[in-house]
């Protein structure tokens, strides 16, 4: 099992390239079981949550070329319409294939996904959504079983609570469907603007992406497509974080500035210089004495739950007390437990932590409990006085690209060990 090594001190400075985001390319690739045409995707990040899907893909009957970024699948037919729980263990992203396999071979059985240990995250919004669509569907033995033998319908679908995997499942299960489709409560995260305008090349009619209330008209059938998947911004509000933490000077390229303005005003609002250079670059400066600033996870446009981990580190080394409440999951407050070993001052209490600064950390073995948690040990790891040894970042290498190679590039102490 690898670990990574930090020695903390450095700092950041250069440039950092953002990826293509993990969490629109699962769905996009999920898309191309919707048609019998080939469907090629550029700028996929090689990670292993990535690699899960392809693997699902393969043996659920499509023909996979992988060269590079690039990716293209072309699946005829579906020949076992099937996610297995051997398979999608680890990836809670395996529900993402219920609507498409539904929608195009009227039935399908997916195994209760896996994955990081943050919370529930359950999958009814999708069994009420697609049983709305006329789906059938009983559960037995984890698995999730769905039938559709005369096709599925348009409907109005009301989620109780937004869900972006239940807005991306919807919108793939409704192209398909018979007459139309309303989305109420959607998601309007950047990654479901990407798969409808993947959809959209396809042949589906999709209007609404992007707002609460999507509009599907459905289609007989849809043909392939090219399509460049848009920057992560998990990854890149990571790396925004990790140059303010190290006090560097660090430019990140490649990444769309306006997904990650919750994090940025955070920033600024903590004493951290972030400027747009261009389109498509942020450069963040650090260097001047850090202020708490509190925060509240919340659907897109609001502050990522998938960066209020790394937010948390960053707020070791502010002055103050700053309380972060996490309203998305239930059980994702796993690294603070971790940060206090390295000498963070933070307090738990329900939903909220409260982090009071500066702290001097330091070193220390730790673990990763789930993909963004072991982004914040990284953080805290740049900064901590003396050695830092994290252990399981199999979670990491589910989200983040060579994550240690990029950031050695620009000053890190960071190897990666057996």
């Amino acid at each position: 099992m690898d670990k990574f090594v930090i020695t903390g001190g450095a700092v950041l400075q250069g440039q950092i390239l953002t990826n293509g985001s993990k969490n629109s390319a699962l769905p996009a690739l999920a898309a191309a079981l919707l048609t019998a045409e080939p469907v090629t995707l550029h700028r996929i990040p090689r990670v292993r949550d990535i690699r899960t899907m392809q693997r699902l893909l393969v043996d659920i009957g499509a023909k996979a070329e992988v060269e590079g970024e690039t990716v293209r699948l072309h699946t005829p037919n579906i020949v076992c319409p099937e996610a297995p729980y051997e398979l999608v263990k680890t990836m809670r992203a395996s529900s993402l294939v219920l609507g498409p396999l539904v929608a195009r071979s009227g039935r399908a059985r997916v195994s209760l996904p896996g994955g990081c240990a943050i919370g529930s995250r359950p999958i009814n919004l999708h069994i009420f959504g697609l049983e709305q669509l006329g789906a059938r569907i009983h559960q037995s033995h984890g698995y999730i079983e769905a039938e559709a033998a005369d096709g599925l319908h348009g409907a109005v679908v009301h989620f109780d609570r937004i869900t972006v995997t239940g807005t991306e499942d919807l919108m793939m299960a409704a192209v398909l469907a018979k007459g139309e489709t309303v989305l109420r409560n959607a998601a309007r995260e950047p990654e479901v603007v990407d798969l409808a305008d993947l959809l959209t090349k396809m042949g589906a009619q999709i209007e609404g992406a992007g707002t609460s209330t999507i509009r599907i008209q459905g289609v007989t059938q849809l043909g392939g497509a090219e399509h460049t998947i848009i920057a992560d911004r998990i990854e890149a509000g990571t790396f925004l974080i990790a140059g303010a933490i190290t006090g560097g000077d660090l430019a990140v390229t490649g990444c769309v500035p306006e997904h990650v303005g919750a994090l940025v005003s955070k920033l600024q609002q903590a004493g951290v210089d972030v400027t747009q250079p261009n389109s498509h670059t942020l450069r963040v400066r650090g260097g001047a004495r850090l202020r708490s600033v509190d925060m509240t996870t919340e659907e897109y446009p609001g502050f990522a739950t998938d960066l209020q981990a790394q937010y948390m580190a960053l707020m070791t080394q502010a002055e103050g007390i700053a309380i972060v409440v996490e309203t998305i999951f239930e059980n994702r407050f796993m690294h603070a437990q971790e940060l206090a070993r390295m000498g963070a001052n933070i307090r738990l209490d329900g939903k909220q932590a409260i982090v009071a600064g500066p702290r001097e950390l330091t070193g220390a073995g730790v673990i990763a409990s789930d993909l963004r948690a072991s982004a914040s040990l990284v953080l805290a790891a740049l900064v901590a006085k003396g050695e830092t040894v994290i252990d399981r970042v199999y979670h990491i290498d589910r989200g983040y690209e060579k994550i240690e190679a990029k950031l050695a590039r620009v000053g890190a102490k960071i190897r990666r060990v057996d």
